[in-house]
């Protein structure tokens, strides 16, 4: 009987030994292919000893002081590196120890900049988020996010916060096609914002491609400057969710890089430190940093282990032998690859309803009926099955579920580490070729 208390008692786990590259080896002998690098966070492989010497030589040196008392050189050089890759002027980097820290101080941020901005008076404290949105696993972040599976058991508990629909082209939630839609979606946040009262809205929260709720899913091109455009004349923050796309995942240092927008605050986290440390890090504008050093000075939030040398160290290490490397560019190509090679062959698969994505980071979307996008049942758990299958030839995925109407529908996504090459994405989309077919005749296709 072991003490550890697992996330799915149900659930037969691998016991795993190392990993190396792309791939992790279980005590099974075996080696399993990870094409989702852990949760889309494993960025620059397994086993990469440069980095784990830096992470131990800082941790034998100086593990930790608390912010209070200390700042370190180390946690200097970690934001510069930071702030380098983040759009012109975010040059101010608040570190915190995951995804859903990083996103719980960007709200609570958002919140404090308008008391000092208008004085603690101000009635600005409505964070608008997006359904089938996901930022985290604190009842804060839950209270923004519309992800049903994750927030179902604690409704009762959360403050809950105004959402409109995501952009989702493939199930449009208003029956409405481009170009003809005029980007409704985006619309509607100004339409919320109005009927809400911009005077008791502080900030706006999205993911720039939509993770493991959707599966992947891109904006169209004009939707980024739409909310980037509303959110500055409501005076209403911009806040970009790239836990997951930041860090190159999508070909460019920032995923609002594509559209050439540039947030108030960024959340990120997952591949800052490649899942070598757990870090996280919201990126300040510096306009919004100017009000907090006008004003009171003090950030009202904070955590014990907030700027830990040790996990500065991960940073500086991951993101220097990054562009070393030359990561994120050889993201792009892997995605070009992706786009124009083999998600047009993948798209021609019965149970394949939309293939989607940029860079390394892709999402099939899998559905009962191709020509009406009908999804499969909850009950019949497509995606799982596609899982256990995939890790049946030594691969592993990343499955979603419920995005098409909060209970139905499955999506799994493919994101390997960054170091991917064209040999290995090939080898990916085989494997999961080959158990798409598989799964075809479990479900009778």
């Amino acid at each position: 009987m072991t003490s550890l208390f697992p996330r799915n008692f149900g659930q037969r786990y691998i016991e795993v030994e190392r990993g190396e590259g792309l791939y992790l080896f279980g005590k099974d002998g075996r080696a399993y292919l990870d094409a989702a690098a852990g949760a889309i966070s494993a960025n620059i492989g397994y086993g990469v000893q440069e980095v784990a010497a830096s992470i131990h030589e800082q941790t034998s040196k100086l593990p930790f002081a608390h912010a209070s008392y200390w700042t370190a050189e180390i946690n200097e050089r970690a934001a510069s590196l930071v702030a380098e890759l983040a759009p012109g002027g975010m040059n101010l980097v608040w570190f915190v120890n995951s995804g859903s820290e990083a996103m719980e101080a960007a709200i609570k941020m958002a919140r404090q900049y308008f008391i000092e901005k208008e004085g603690k008076g101000t009635s600005r404290s409505l964070v608008i988020g997006r359904q089938n949105g996901y930022h985290g696993s604190s009842l804060g972040t839950l209270a923004i996010g519309g992800n049903v599976v994750r927030r179902r058991h604690f409704l009762p508990m959360l403050f809950d916060q105004p959402k409109i629909e995501t952009h989702y082209c493939y199930r449009c939630p208003y029956g409405l096609e481009k170009p003809s839609c005029g980007i409704r979606c985006a619309a509607e946040l100004e339409k919320t914002i109005r009927r809400i009262g911009p005077q008791y809205v502080a900030a706006f929260v999205a993911e720039p491609i939509v993770g493991s709720t959707v599966g992947a899913l891109v904006p169209p091109d004009e939707y980024w400057p739409m909310v980037r455009e509303i959110c500055s004349r409501y005076d209403v923050l911009l806040i970009a969710d790239e836990v997951m796309t930041g860090c190159g995942r999508t070909g460019k240092n920032f995923c609002v890089d594509h559209w050439g927008v540039k947030p108030d605050l960024i959340a990120t986290a997952k591949g800052l430190a490649a899942s070598y440390y757990p870090v996280g890090a919201v990126i300040v504008s510096d306009h919004v940093g100017e009000v907090f050093r006008n004003g009171s000075g003090v950030f009202a939030h904070s955590h014990t282990f907030n700027g830990m040398p040790a996990a500065s160290a991960a940073v500086v290490a991951v993101l220097e032998y990054m562009k070393r490397h030359g990561l994120v560019e050889n993201a792009a190509r892997m995605g070009k690859l992706i786009e124009m090679e083999i998600a047009p062959e993948l798209q021609k698969m019965p149970l394949v309803g939309e293939v989607r994505g940029k860079g390394l980071m892709w999402g099939i979307e899998l559905v009962r009926d191709k020509e009406t996008r009908a999804p499969f049942d909850a009950a019949e758990d497509a995606g799982g099955k596609l899982k256990a299958l995939a890790l049946e030839r030594g691969m592993t995925l990343y499955p979603g579920k419920a995005m098409a109407d909060g209970v139905n529908g499955d999506n799994i996504m493919i994101g390997p580490p960054l170091t991917a090459g064209e040999k290995d994405v090939r080898k990916i989309f085989e494997i999961l070729t080959d158990s798409l077919q598989s799964l075809q005749k479990q479900l009778k296709f």
